[in-house]
């Protein structure tokens, strides 16, 4: 299990680096589209669940709400 960034917090604006392969592998391209679209730009920090993963949240440009799981390795808190 990773251990989340110490000053990322659920609640908090976080920057999403990258969309590995792995998360977006088997995705509709509408929805790799618009993981594409949100990294290195701010996204909400929903939580962390019980294997440590990043749950993200963000509406695309669509209105569509997607909800996200990442290393938290792959965001830094939003400065």
């Amino acid at each position: 299990m990773t251990s989340p960034p110490k000053d990322a917090r659920p609640g908090d604006m976080v920057i999403l680096l990258e969309a590995k392969s792995e998360l977006l592998e088997g995705l509709p391209t509408g929805d790799q589209e618009a993981i594409a679209e949100v990294v290195g730009n701010p996204i909400l920090l929903v939580g962390y669940d019980e294997a440590g993963r990043a749950e993200l949240e963000f509406t695309d440009g669509r209105g569509e709400i997607h909800s996200i799981y990442v290393s938290p390795e792959t965001i830094r808190a939003d400065e």
